[in-house]
């Protein structure tokens, strides 16, 4: 069985509340992160955070990687979410403790006036 595969159908077992509680404390001893999406989120939030420091805005050019991760293109992915009205408001009031602008051509007209 393939470590992958095997790992994912305990994932979809948690989820679904079917998982081994011994099993799952074991996995979680390990280092087993249940949720990718969620862990990807908070890496890429923390290496903003790192950038914001380090220059002073959180104004992330498009194609700025941190540690290997296109930080630009995250951050885009999610100005687009909070334009449909798909980020979550915990997560874009955690975004904008750290000073990301939503809507760059506005703030660049009000800055040139």
């Amino acid at each position: 069985v393939n470590l992958g595969t095997w790992l994912e159908t305990q994932r979809q077992q948690k989820r679904k509340g079917e998982l081994d509680i011994s099993l799952e404390k074991h996995l979680e001893e390990v280092g087993v992160i249940w949720d990718l999406c969620k862990e990807k989120w908070k890496n890429s939030y923390r290496l903003l955070v790192k950038f914001q420091q380090r220059e002073g805005h959180a104004n992330v050019p498009q194609k700025h990687k941190e540690e290997g991760v296109n930080l630009g293109k995250w951050l885009d992915g999610q100005r687009q979410q909070k334009r449909k009205g798909e980020l979550d408001i915990s997560l874009e009031e955690r975004l904008e403790e750290v000073g990301v602008i939503w809507d760059l051509c506005k703030e660049k007209w009000k800055n040139s006036y």
